[in-house]
């Protein structure tokens, strides 16, 4: 099977009809999220299971993660048991991972059908990171259904074997913490503490410091939440 898919689109109508062909309840649903300021998160849908983040992936980005990971490497960090975590091995499969990161880590608020990632996620449950990354480049119904929605976005699909100037990523609160969520670092990060509720004010601060200020010269942002959009508050 091939391990380079068809880029995600950024598009949450595109997002949400995924979701469901995974098996997500349709009360939790993708969100646009239009800007850092508080008029801007006051719309945002509550509550926010996780927020992600697409975002320039580049040389200065590619030097920035090298750093920080020596960094913890070297002094450590503290990373909780229950994080669900898979490592990225298909090419361009980052939206889909940002979203297996987004439901996998709130599975005590979002309750899954049965059905193509539910059966992942139990299948991968005492799996390492690595396991469940190798996992999914076998994984028929996840890379169909995956296919068969990226062909549907709003712009053409790019060549799958092109290098995509995107990445996406995760973030996630798991046991007070605050973990941003990447199949292609060595680890999940732990950004500190968080509550549930402060979750989309904590990241969009967070991102604001570690990738918009280090990359000035980019507008090219989009940031979605994950929202129960039913229990909307």
């Amino acid at each position: 099977m091939s391990t380079s898919w068809i880029p995600l689109e950024s598009n949450p109508a595109v997002m949400n009809k995924f979701l469901q062909k995974l098996g997500v309840p349709s009360e939790w649903e993708i969100c646009d999220i239009f800007g850092f300021g508080p008029d801007e998160l006051a719309i945002v849908p509550r509550p926010v299971a996780s927020v992600i983040l697409l975002f320039p992936y580049n040389d200065a980005y590619e030097k920035r993660k090298n750093e920080e990971e020596l960094k913890l490497k070297d002094k450590g960090q503290q990373v909780s048991d229950d994080i669900y975590f898979v490592k990225q091995y298909v090419h361009n499969a980052c939206g889909t991972m940002a979203l297996i990161h987004s439901v996998a880590n709130n599975r005590d608020k979002i309750k899954l059908n049965d059905g193509i990632l539910k059966r992942f996620l139990d299948d991968g449950k005492n799996m390492s990171p690595s396991d469940r990354g190798e996992m999914l480049t076998k994984a028929e119904d996840m890379i169909n259904t995956h296919k068969e929605i990226a062909t549907e976005g709003q712009t053409a699909a790019p060549n799958p074997d092109d290098v995509p100037p995107y990445h996406f990523i995760a973030f996630v609160c798991k046991d007070g913490c605050l973990y941003e969520l990447d199949g292609g670092k060595f680890d999940p990060i732990n950004h500190g503490p968080t509550k549930p509720d402060s979750l989309l004010e904590d990241t969009v601060n967070l991102i604001q410091e570690k990738f918009v200020v280090q990359d000035p010269d980019s507008i090219y942002f989009t940031l979605l939440a994950l929202s129960n959009v039913c229990d909307a508050y």
